[in-house]
């Protein structure tokens, strides 16, 4: 029997990220596989009431560490914790999600325990000799990679936002909580978290959104995205922009989809004067869907979605909205 598999849980303002569960569900079949258990590892400070939810979607064990130092995520003491964990219990996979945190954590881990490093998989698997499989977007999506561990445990992975299906939920579900306690010197941790500032304009995290509608130069203004976020309020999206709106300050750095932002995978991606840069398809180009919306038909958006309309976004999308709203109300 191989070592455990772990997932880690993340959360945020006393919620769990839905990236949590989806790991959770990739870890449970890695488990399987290797005939052993899988473990959540919960971390924070008085996060003990979010386990039962971990359990509602499949989680068989918790190792819960809880710590004042803890309570905001922070990567010295994230990483410090971890990787003490990891060289007492001896896993056998480590799985995170590819989200800012997991990104930051997944690297700092790996470097420590001189292990494996799988980042932002699209799938994950177990091969013939028992070792983890892994399959990741490259080329700005262009192109799928397939990489395999060798010998060196754990095998750390982040698996991408929305490519996984979490377990289904159910209330029946319980399981025992291993409490781990753990001291940590305040020097050892130097960054500090002073304050969170909420982008208003952000209801919806763009990682775990699963419709987004973007807006690119072809908005010509940030008052236009007024229209987007009319659309997004109708769909229950969230609003992105490329890298050409934010520059411009159209909107800020945290709805910036694309290489040098956030990577997406939605269910459907509404590009909206857009002009399809490999910069910005390298952060969408795995959504489900994409629909393009461009007055120029040579637009190299056109070319990786899967319905265009070639038209005046100005008109397009209010028309759209309106006819979204119509669907819904009936």
């Amino acid at each position: 029997m191989a070592g455990e598999t772990w997932v880690l849980a993340e959360h945020r303002e006393g919620k769990l990220k839905r990236v949590s569960f989806e790991s959770l569900g990739q870890g449970l079949i890695l488990a399987e596989k290797l005939n052993t258990d899988c473990t959540t590892l919960l971390l924070g400070h008085e996060v003990e009431n979010l386990a039962p939810e971990l359990f509602y979607y499949g989680a068989k064990k918790i190792y819960l560490i809880q710590n004042p130092h803890l309570k905001h995520y922070t990567s010295d003491g994230y990483a410090k914790v971890l990787t003490k964990l990891i060289q007492e219990k001896k896993p056998e996979i480590l799985i995170l999600g590819a989200t800012s945190q997991g990104n930051d954590l997944g690297p700092k881990v790996s470097t420590r325990l001189k292990a494996p490093l799988f980042n932002d998989c699209m799938k994950l698997s177990i091969n013939e000799d028992g070792k983890l499989e892994a399959e990741r977007s490259v080329y700005a999506g262009k192109a799928r990679m397939r990489v395999k561990g060798k010998g060196a445990l754990p095998q750390i992975a982040s698996i991408r936002p929305n490519v996984v299906m979490p377990t289904e939920r159910d209330e029946s579900r319980s399981g025992p909580i291993e409490k781990i306690s753990v001291e940590m010197d305040p020097e050892d941790i130097r960054t500090a978290v002073k304050e969170f500032v909420i982008d208003a304009n952000m209801k919806i995290d763009l990682s775990e959104a699963k419709i987004i509608v973007s807006g690119g130069r072809g908005m010509k203004g940030p008052e236009n995205f007024k229209i987007l976020e009319a659309m997004a309020e109708v769909l229950g999206a969230a609003v992105g922009a490329s890298r050409g709106a934010v520059d411009a300050e159209w909107r800020s750095y945290s709805a910036q989809v694309g290489q040098t932002g956030k990577t997406v995978t939605p269910e459907l991606y509404i590009a909206c004067g857009i002009s399809g840069a490999a910069q910005h398809l390298a952060g969408m180009s795995t959504s489900k869907y994409i629909v393009a919306i461009n007055k120029d038909p040579q637009a190299n958006i056109f070319k990786m979605a899967d319905y265009g309309i070639i038209g005046d976004l100005f008109q397009v999308v209010p028309a759209l909205t309106e006819a979204f709203k119509k669907h819904f109300d009936s």
